[in-house]
Protein backbone atom coordinates (compact mmCIF):
# COMPACT_ATOMS: atom_id res chain seq x y z
CA UNK A 1 0.00 0.00 0.00
CA UNK A 2 1.41 3.38 -1.00
CA UNK A 3 2.18 5.65 1.95
CA UNK A 4 3.76 9.05 2.52
CA UNK A 5 3.46 12.30 0.66
CA UNK A 6 5.41 12.78 -2.55
CA UNK A 7 7.25 16.11 -2.50
CA UNK A 8 8.09 18.04 -5.65
CA UNK A 9 9.01 21.58 -6.61
CA UNK A 10 8.88 23.86 -9.62
CA UNK A 11 8.43 27.41 -10.80
CA UNK A 12 6.54 29.83 -12.97
CA UNK A 13 9.56 31.02 -14.94
CA UNK A 14 9.17 34.38 -16.65
CA UNK A 15 11.15 36.76 -18.82
CA UNK A 16 10.69 40.25 -20.25
CA UNK A 17 8.75 43.14 -18.77
CA UNK A 18 6.65 42.35 -15.70
CA UNK A 19 3.77 44.33 -17.24
CA UNK A 20 3.70 41.93 -20.20
CA UNK A 21 5.74 38.86 -19.24
CA UNK A 22 6.22 35.61 -21.07
CA UNK A 23 6.28 32.36 -19.10
CA UNK A 24 8.06 29.11 -19.91
CA UNK A 25 5.98 25.96 -20.50
CA UNK A 26 7.48 22.51 -21.03
CA UNK A 27 6.16 19.72 -23.24
CA UNK A 28 6.62 16.20 -21.89
CA UNK A 29 6.43 13.61 -24.66
CA UNK A 30 5.81 10.72 -22.25
CA UNK A 31 2.56 12.35 -21.11
CA UNK A 32 1.77 14.46 -24.16
CA UNK A 33 1.09 17.45 -21.91
CA UNK A 34 2.11 21.07 -21.49
CA UNK A 35 2.97 22.04 -17.92
CA UNK A 36 5.15 24.24 -15.76
CA UNK A 37 8.69 23.04 -15.00
CA UNK A 38 8.67 20.83 -11.92
CA UNK A 39 9.87 17.50 -10.56
CA UNK A 40 10.27 15.28 -7.51
CA UNK A 41 12.72 16.16 -4.76
CA UNK A 42 15.69 13.92 -4.18
CA UNK A 43 16.02 12.29 -0.77
CA UNK A 44 17.04 14.93 1.78
CA UNK A 45 16.98 17.74 -0.79
CA UNK A 46 15.82 21.17 0.32
CA UNK A 47 12.65 22.20 -1.49
CA UNK A 48 14.21 25.43 -2.80
CA UNK A 49 17.28 23.59 -4.07
CA UNK A 50 14.95 21.11 -5.74
CA UNK A 51 13.05 23.86 -7.51
CA UNK A 52 16.27 25.33 -8.90
CA UNK A 53 17.53 21.92 -10.02
CA UNK A 54 14.29 20.90 -11.71
CA UNK A 55 14.00 24.16 -13.62
CA UNK A 56 17.60 23.82 -14.76
CA UNK A 57 17.18 20.17 -15.77
CA UNK A 58 13.93 20.68 -17.69
CA UNK A 59 14.66 24.00 -19.37
CA UNK A 60 18.40 24.70 -19.07
CA UNK A 61 17.57 28.06 -17.51
CA UNK A 62 19.22 29.76 -14.55
CA UNK A 63 16.69 31.65 -12.45
CA UNK A 64 16.29 33.87 -9.40
CA UNK A 65 13.37 33.03 -7.17
CA UNK A 66 10.72 35.56 -6.28
CA UNK A 67 7.73 35.09 -4.01
CA UNK A 68 6.26 31.68 -3.29
CA UNK A 69 3.03 30.65 -4.98
CA UNK A 70 0.31 28.44 -3.46
CA UNK A 71 1.39 24.78 -3.34
CA UNK A 72 -0.52 22.32 -5.50
CA UNK A 73 -1.85 19.03 -4.08
CA UNK A 74 -3.19 16.07 -6.06
CA UNK A 75 -3.23 12.27 -5.96
CA UNK A 76 -0.56 10.39 -7.90
CA UNK A 77 -0.36 6.61 -7.89
CA UNK A 78 -2.54 6.41 -4.81
CA UNK A 79 -0.36 8.88 -2.86
CA UNK A 80 -0.85 12.55 -2.11
CA UNK A 81 1.60 14.72 -4.02
CA UNK A 82 2.54 18.27 -3.02
CA UNK A 83 4.32 20.56 -5.47
CA UNK A 84 5.76 23.82 -4.14
CA UNK A 85 6.11 26.63 -6.68
CA UNK A 86 7.77 30.03 -6.88
CA UNK A 87 7.84 32.85 -9.34
CA UNK A 88 11.27 32.72 -10.96
CA UNK A 89 12.90 35.32 -13.18
CA UNK A 90 15.03 33.85 -15.95
CA UNK A 91 18.59 35.20 -16.01
CA UNK A 92 18.82 34.23 -19.68
CA UNK A 93 16.44 32.77 -22.24
CA UNK A 94 18.66 30.18 -23.87
CA UNK A 95 16.76 26.96 -23.28
CA UNK A 96 18.21 23.47 -23.49
CA UNK A 97 16.17 20.25 -23.37
CA UNK A 98 17.18 16.59 -23.25
CA UNK A 99 14.48 15.50 -25.70
CA UNK A 100 13.53 12.59 -23.47
CA UNK A 101 11.74 13.96 -20.39
CA UNK A 102 11.15 17.36 -22.05
CA UNK A 103 11.31 17.87 -25.80
CA UNK A 104 10.17 21.50 -26.12
CA UNK A 105 10.09 24.73 -24.12
CA UNK A 106 7.67 27.45 -25.23
CA UNK A 107 7.77 31.10 -24.12
CA UNK A 108 4.21 32.38 -24.14
CA UNK A 109 2.28 35.45 -22.94
CA UNK A 110 0.17 34.75 -19.87
CA UNK A 111 -3.18 34.43 -21.65
CA UNK A 112 -1.80 32.16 -24.33
CA UNK A 113 0.01 30.08 -21.71
CA UNK A 114 -3.28 29.54 -19.85
CA UNK A 115 -4.86 28.20 -23.02
CA UNK A 116 -1.88 25.94 -23.74
CA UNK A 117 -1.52 24.41 -20.25
CA UNK A 118 -3.02 20.94 -19.86
CA UNK A 119 -3.86 21.04 -16.15
CA UNK A 120 -6.26 23.31 -14.29
CA UNK A 121 -3.93 23.66 -11.30
CA UNK A 122 -1.21 25.08 -13.54
CA UNK A 123 -3.66 27.64 -14.88
CA UNK A 124 -4.52 28.50 -11.28
CA UNK A 125 -0.84 29.15 -10.57
CA UNK A 126 -0.70 31.68 -13.39
CA UNK A 127 -3.69 33.45 -11.87
CA UNK A 128 -1.92 33.50 -8.48
CA UNK A 129 1.25 34.79 -10.11
CA UNK A 130 -0.64 37.68 -11.68
CA UNK A 131 -2.35 38.67 -8.44
CA UNK A 132 0.72 40.57 -7.18
CA UNK A 133 3.85 42.18 -8.63
CA UNK A 134 6.24 39.88 -10.45
CA UNK A 135 9.26 41.90 -9.31
CA UNK A 136 9.99 41.89 -5.58
CA UNK A 137 13.14 42.44 -3.54
CA UNK A 138 13.80 39.93 -0.75
CA UNK A 139 15.11 40.60 2.73
CA UNK A 140 16.13 37.31 4.35
CA UNK A 141 16.29 37.02 8.14
CA UNK A 142 18.30 33.94 9.06
CA UNK A 143 18.86 32.16 12.37
CA UNK A 144 22.33 30.70 12.74
CA UNK A 145 22.80 26.98 12.18
CA UNK A 146 23.30 24.37 14.91
CA UNK A 147 26.19 25.15 17.24
CA UNK A 148 26.20 22.47 19.92
CA UNK A 149 25.25 22.95 23.55
CA UNK A 150 25.50 26.37 25.16
CA UNK A 151 25.86 24.66 28.54
CA UNK A 152 28.76 22.45 27.41
CA UNK A 153 30.73 25.29 25.80
CA UNK A 154 33.29 26.59 28.31
CA UNK A 155 34.55 29.71 26.56
CA UNK A 156 33.11 33.04 25.46
CA UNK A 157 29.71 32.23 23.96
CA UNK A 158 30.36 34.64 21.07
CA UNK A 159 33.14 32.26 20.02
CA UNK A 160 31.01 29.10 20.06
CA UNK A 161 31.31 27.58 16.56
CA UNK A 162 28.94 25.56 14.44
CA UNK A 163 28.94 21.84 15.11
CA UNK A 164 29.11 19.19 12.38
CA UNK A 165 25.36 19.35 11.69
CA UNK A 166 25.49 23.14 11.65
CA UNK A 167 28.31 23.14 9.10
CA UNK A 168 26.20 20.85 6.92
CA UNK A 169 23.28 23.27 7.26
CA UNK A 170 25.54 26.16 6.23
CA UNK A 171 26.50 24.28 3.06
CA UNK A 172 22.82 23.72 2.23
CA UNK A 173 22.17 27.41 2.86
CA UNK A 174 24.94 28.33 0.41
CA UNK A 175 22.76 26.83 -2.33
CA UNK A 176 19.37 27.85 -0.96
CA UNK A 177 20.29 31.50 -0.32
CA UNK A 178 21.71 31.58 -3.83
CA UNK A 179 18.15 31.20 -5.12
CA UNK A 180 17.59 34.85 -4.11
CA UNK A 181 21.09 36.19 -4.98
CA UNK A 182 21.52 38.39 -1.86
CA UNK A 183 24.35 40.84 -2.45
CA UNK A 184 24.45 42.35 1.05
CA UNK A 185 25.34 40.05 3.97
CA UNK A 186 24.98 41.37 7.53
CA UNK A 187 25.54 39.27 10.62
CA UNK A 188 25.86 39.24 14.36
CA UNK A 189 29.57 39.19 15.16
CA UNK A 190 29.14 35.84 16.95
CA UNK A 191 31.14 33.09 15.30
CA UNK A 192 28.15 30.77 14.81
CA UNK A 193 26.38 33.48 12.81
CA UNK A 194 29.31 34.45 10.60
CA UNK A 195 30.10 30.77 9.98
CA UNK A 196 26.50 30.20 8.86
CA UNK A 197 26.94 32.76 6.08
CA UNK A 198 30.56 31.89 5.23
CA UNK A 199 29.92 29.18 2.58
CA UNK A 200 27.52 31.42 0.66
CA UNK A 201 29.87 34.42 0.96
CA UNK A 202 32.87 32.42 -0.27
CA UNK A 203 30.92 30.91 -3.16
CA UNK A 204 29.92 34.37 -4.42
CA UNK A 205 32.99 36.40 -3.44
CA UNK A 206 31.14 38.54 -0.89
CA UNK A 207 32.07 39.97 2.50
CA UNK A 208 30.04 39.41 5.67
CA UNK A 209 29.51 42.68 7.56
CA UNK A 210 29.62 42.02 11.29
CA UNK A 211 27.36 44.00 13.61
CA UNK A 212 27.62 43.68 17.40
CA UNK A 213 24.15 45.23 17.75
CA UNK A 214 22.66 42.04 16.24
CA UNK A 215 24.34 39.71 18.76
CA UNK A 216 23.06 38.34 22.06
CA UNK A 217 25.95 39.86 23.99
CA UNK A 218 25.73 43.34 22.44
CA UNK A 219 22.13 43.64 21.32
CA UNK A 220 21.10 47.26 20.79
CA UNK A 221 17.42 47.57 19.80
CA UNK A 222 17.77 51.08 18.35
CA UNK A 223 20.80 50.23 16.25
CA UNK A 224 19.27 46.89 15.23
CA UNK A 225 16.11 48.65 14.07
CA UNK A 226 18.17 51.12 12.05
CA UNK A 227 20.01 48.24 10.39
CA UNK A 228 16.78 46.41 9.59
CA UNK A 229 15.14 49.51 8.16
CA UNK A 230 18.21 50.31 6.06
CA UNK A 231 18.19 46.80 4.62
CA UNK A 232 14.42 47.01 4.08
CA UNK A 233 14.90 50.15 2.00
CA UNK A 234 17.94 48.91 0.07
CA UNK A 235 17.54 48.27 -3.68
CA UNK A 236 19.34 44.91 -3.62
CA UNK A 237 18.48 41.61 -1.94
CA UNK A 238 20.02 41.21 1.51
CA UNK A 239 20.39 38.63 4.26
CA UNK A 240 20.70 39.30 7.98
CA UNK A 241 21.88 36.52 10.32
CA UNK A 242 21.18 36.66 14.04
CA UNK A 243 19.97 34.65 17.04
CA UNK A 244 16.77 32.91 18.07
CA UNK A 245 16.19 35.26 21.00
CA UNK A 246 16.55 38.35 18.82
CA UNK A 247 15.02 37.42 15.48
CA UNK A 248 11.36 37.63 16.60
CA UNK A 249 11.96 41.29 17.44
CA UNK A 250 13.87 41.88 14.22
CA UNK A 251 11.02 40.33 12.25
CA UNK A 252 8.66 42.71 13.99
CA UNK A 253 10.86 45.62 13.01
CA UNK A 254 11.00 44.41 9.42
CA UNK A 255 7.24 43.94 9.37
CA UNK A 256 6.75 47.54 10.42
CA UNK A 257 9.24 48.82 7.88
CA UNK A 258 7.58 46.75 5.17
CA UNK A 259 4.03 48.01 5.70
CA UNK A 260 2.45 45.43 7.96
CA UNK A 261 3.72 42.05 6.79
CA UNK A 262 2.28 39.46 9.16
CA UNK A 263 4.78 38.55 11.86
CA UNK A 264 2.52 36.77 14.35
CA UNK A 265 4.57 33.59 14.06
CA UNK A 266 8.16 34.78 14.30
CA UNK A 267 9.94 31.71 15.67
CA UNK A 268 12.65 30.24 13.46
CA UNK A 269 14.44 26.92 13.93
CA UNK A 270 18.24 26.93 13.90
CA UNK A 271 19.29 27.27 10.29
CA UNK A 272 15.78 28.48 9.45
CA UNK A 273 15.01 31.73 7.70
CA UNK A 274 12.21 34.08 6.76
CA UNK A 275 12.01 35.76 3.35
CA UNK A 276 10.21 39.08 3.26
CA UNK A 277 9.36 40.25 -0.25
CA UNK A 278 8.74 43.92 -0.86
CA UNK A 279 7.47 45.49 -4.03
CA UNK A 280 8.65 48.67 -5.69
CA UNK A 281 6.38 51.47 -6.83
CA UNK A 282 6.03 52.19 -10.54
CA UNK A 283 9.08 54.48 -10.53
CA UNK A 284 11.23 51.65 -9.12
CA UNK A 285 11.68 53.21 -5.68
CA UNK A 286 10.98 50.97 -2.72
CA UNK A 287 7.61 51.90 -1.25
CA UNK A 288 7.96 52.30 2.52
CA UNK A 289 5.63 55.28 2.99
CA UNK A 290 2.00 54.54 2.27
CA UNK A 291 0.92 58.17 2.60
CA UNK A 292 3.21 59.31 -0.20
CA UNK A 293 2.18 56.87 -2.93
CA UNK A 294 -0.79 56.74 -5.23
CA UNK A 295 -3.48 54.06 -5.13
CA UNK A 296 -1.91 51.90 -7.85
CA UNK A 297 1.42 51.73 -6.05
CA UNK A 298 -0.28 51.12 -2.69
CA UNK A 299 -1.91 47.98 -4.14
CA UNK A 300 1.45 46.23 -4.38
CA UNK A 301 1.45 43.13 -2.18
CA UNK A 302 4.18 41.98 0.21
CA UNK A 303 4.65 38.46 1.53
CA UNK A 304 6.46 36.66 4.33
CA UNK A 305 7.71 33.09 3.85
CA UNK A 306 9.37 30.81 6.42
CA UNK A 307 11.70 27.88 5.71
CA UNK A 308 13.84 25.36 7.58
CA UNK A 309 17.07 23.60 6.61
Amino acid sequence: MATGMIRAAGAVVWRGNEDDPEVALVHRPAYGDWSLPKGKLKRGEHVIAGALREVREETGLRVVLGRALPPVHYMHGGRLKRVDYWLAHALDDQVAVDGDEVDEVAWLPIQEARRRLTYAWDRGLLRAAGAAPFVTTPLILLRHALAGSRQEWKGDDDLRPLDERGRAQAEVLATVLGAYRPAVLVSSHSRRCTQTLKPYAERHGLEVREETALSESGYDPREAERLVRDLSAAPEPAVLCSHGKILPELLGMAGGALRGVRTADRTLAKGGFAVLHRAADRTGAVDNDVDDVDDDAAEHVLSLERYTT
